[in-house]
């Protein structure tokens, strides 16, 4: 061994490393592995899944809890017992040619537009917003028995909410689209008034919270119409028949207790929405024929002005006023009382011209 040490051995060589024998798999790894990753996909997409659901039930109860889910409920279900409506005469309504027209197109169409229901504290829901259109499904059903109109399609109000809001959220559609009289809309304000639920007793500052919405200009018609369904009670037989100028005008005209029982003695005998209209109109009347003296006499002094020389001199009846460069304070006063005796009986003497 040439390259032997002298401990007679050589340096060991590396060997020379073998290709490796290519390593695919057969049949039975290949159905494994296949298997392995269609699992792990599969257990990918259903994690994915159950966080998609999760999002979906918190939007959900979300929705829910904010009213914004539509749900089907048997008409047998919704009552209307416990907030007021701001519609007077609902019978009149109810059988009213705009109520034939709703129905028509419900008919036709279905119910296009949800109503609102809240859930009172016996949990039964209660009809908050929709009234005319939960009675024309209900006449439509009366009708025809047809299972389509057995059901109104309703949002749902969750959880306690704050009674006065409640009655904005009534009055608010019908007032956007102006269908409500002014008589109306103040018996929306007394009866809220008188609601123990509701913070407020005096209807007049209800107003501003009901129609908060609205220019201030018809705010105050509201509390004119307010005051006069006060005042008058229920003598004011036909109130959505008073336009509003006179409704604003015999508001006005009341000034006393009195005035009011006057008016209600007439409006009792009042048998028709002409009648109650004119004798609202000669109450108006009467009471500004009335007053009319009592301004003559208030009417302001006539006066005349004129200079003797650079002096002013103002005369209205039991005064004249003199105005000049003269100091008067320092005038010896018996002087100043001599002017005045002479300046008075040139005024009884008779007049020179």
């Amino acid at each position: 061994m040439a390259n032997s040490n002298k401990f007679g051995f050589a340096p060991v060589e590396p060997e020379t490393p073998k290709s490796r024998r290519p390593r695919t798999p057969g049949p039975m790894g290949a159905a494994v592995r296949d298997t392995a990753e269609n699992l792990t996909e599969a257990t990918n997409a259903k994690v994915a899944q159950r966080r998609q659901n999760a999002e979906d039930a918190k939007e959900y109860r979300t929705a829910q809890e904010e009213g914004r889910l539509l749900v089907n409920i048997p008409l047998a279900e919704v009552a209307t017992t416990d907030l007021p409506r701001d519609r007077m005469e609902l019978d009149a309504v109810a059988r009213s040619d705009e109520m034939d027209e709703l129905k028509a197109s419900i008919r036709e169409r279905g119910q296009k537009e949800p109503v609102e229901v809240y859930v009172d504290g016996d949990g039964v829901y209660q009809i908050k917003k929709g009234w005319r259109r939960l009675t024309a499904l209900a006449q439509l059903y009366a009708e025809t028995g047809e299972d389509r109109f057995a059901t109104v399609i309703a949002r749902v109000e969750r959880g306690a909410a704050d009674r006065m809001l409640r009655y904005v959220d009534m009055v608010e559609e019908n007032v956007v689209r102006e269908d409500l009289t002014f008589a109306e809309m103040a018996q929306v304000a007394i009866t809220a008034a008188r609601d123990s639920g509701v913070d407020e007793t005096d209807p007049v500052e209800l107003v501003n919270r009901l129609y908060a919405a609205l220019h201030k200009t018809k705010r105050s018609y509201i509390r004119s119409f307010v005051f006069l369904l006060v005042a008058v009670g229920d003598d004011l037989k036909f109130p959505k028949a008073v336009a509003r100028n006179l409704g604003v005008d015999v508001a006005r005209a009341i000034s006393s207790e009195e005035d009011a029982d006057a008016l209600r003695a007439e409006l009792s005998r009042c048998d028709t929405a002409e009648a109650q209209n004119t004798a609202l109109a000669a109450f108006v009347t009467a009471q500004k024929a009335r007053a009319k003296p009592e301004k003559d006499s208030a009417e302001p002094k006539q006066k005349f002005e004129f200079y003797v020389g650079k002096t002013k001199v103002t005369a209205r009846d039991g005064e004249c006023r003199i105005v000049s460069a003269q100091d008067y304070a320092t005038a010896p006063k018996h002087l100043l009382e001599e002017a005045v005796r002479a300046f008075e009986n040139v005024l009884k003497g008779p007049r020179i011209r």
